[in-house]
């Protein structure tokens, strides 16, 4: 049992230390942003994107952006809380692949907001796509990671739902 414990702490370190490199790229990323733009600064790099400056209240699309600023303290408990369930469910799971990816890149994206929600009382976000006169929301990489760790969670359900 002991041997079991020990190399579930080695697995969960390493995930671990991949969230914090996760949340060293998304703070990086979001001090070079407030460094160099004007809040509402919108610098073209492409015909289908640009990089901005825009602060976000609210969670995902804005959603309660407009609130009363209540909403800045259960974003950032609930993102807490999230980290502490997504830790207690790696330490379990640390050895399933896949799961473990989804799992760490949605921990290093939560807590790379929830530091900003702290820090700023909102999420810095900078990336902006938009075609044909339509505007995706603007977003960041803890974003990315949150987004790219919910499709693999999805992934790996269905590949465990095709095995059984």
């Amino acid at each position: 049992m002991a041997g079991k414990n020990a190399s579930s702490g080695a697995g969960l370190l390493q995930w671990l230390l991949i969230a914090g490199l996760i949340i060293l790229a998304d703070q990086f990323t979001k001090i070079l942003v407030i460094g160099a733009f004007q809040l509402g600064e919108v610098r073209p790099v492409t015909s289908f994107f640009d990089l901005v400056r825009a602060h976000n209240y609210g969670a995902a699309f804005s959603f309660l952006h407009g609130a009363s600023g209540w909403q800045r303290w259960f974003f950032l408990g609930l993102g807490l809380a999230a980290a502490v369930f997504i830790v207690w469910m790696l330490r379990r799971h640390g050895h399933q692949q896949l799961f473990a990816w989804a799992l760490t890149l949605i921990l290093g994206g939560a807590l790379g907001n929830v530091i900003d929600r702290a820090i700023h009382g909102y999420v810095v976000d900078f990336i902006q796509v938009h075609a044909g006169g339509w505007y995706f929301p603007a977003f960041n990489v803890a974003d990315s990671a949150i987004t790219i760790g919910a499709i693999l969670l999805i992934l790996d359900e269905l590949r465990r739902v095709r095995r059984t």
